[in-house]
């Protein structure tokens, strides 16, 4: 196999990549009452600690319709809250309630364990390549599609 079959190939395993991780995440909040989607609004407020809608789309890069449900079921089981947004009156800050950041933090800390015993398998040095790879492609991509 040449070179560019290889790329391809890399390119193309990415969405069984994703099915994978997307099931052992799935699979890791049995029990939490999250889903997949909700946890992703979790793990960006954690990271954020606060973010409007907007922001949220910008960070998932999934529309905002989609993001404006997701996040209106984290609001109903009280793991955000809406604060207001003394920069924009319409677009509310949505923050993890003390029940959401106690919740996605211990999935995120499981889902860490998980990938730790994973890096225990691989070469540090062949992360960081494989690491770099997949964000060069993401650039060159995007910058190809015309989002970059």
């Amino acid at each position: 196999m040449n070179e560019t079959d290889k790329l391809y190939r890399l390119i193309w395993m990415s969405r069984p990549l994703m099915q994978a991780a997307e099931a052992a995440v799935e699979q890791g909040l049995d029990g939490t009452g999250l889903t997949v989607r909700t946890r992703a609004v979790l793990e960006i407020l954690l990271a954020h600690d606060a973010a409007t809608v907007p922001d949220i789309v910008q960070h998932l890069e999934i529309k905002r319709q989609y993001v404006q449900v997701m996040v209106n079921e984290t609001l109903a089981e009280n793991l955000t809250c809406k604060r207001d947004n003394p920069r924009h009156k319409r677009s509310t800050i949505i923050a993890l309630t003390d029940k959401g950041r106690a919740l996605i933090e211990d999935v995120v800390q499981r889902e860490k364990a998980l990938v730790a015993s994973l890096a225990a398998e691989l070469d540090a040095g062949e992360i960081n390549t494989a690491l770099k790879i997949v964000e060069t492609l993401i650039d060159k991509l995007k910058t190809q599609a015309g989002d970059g």
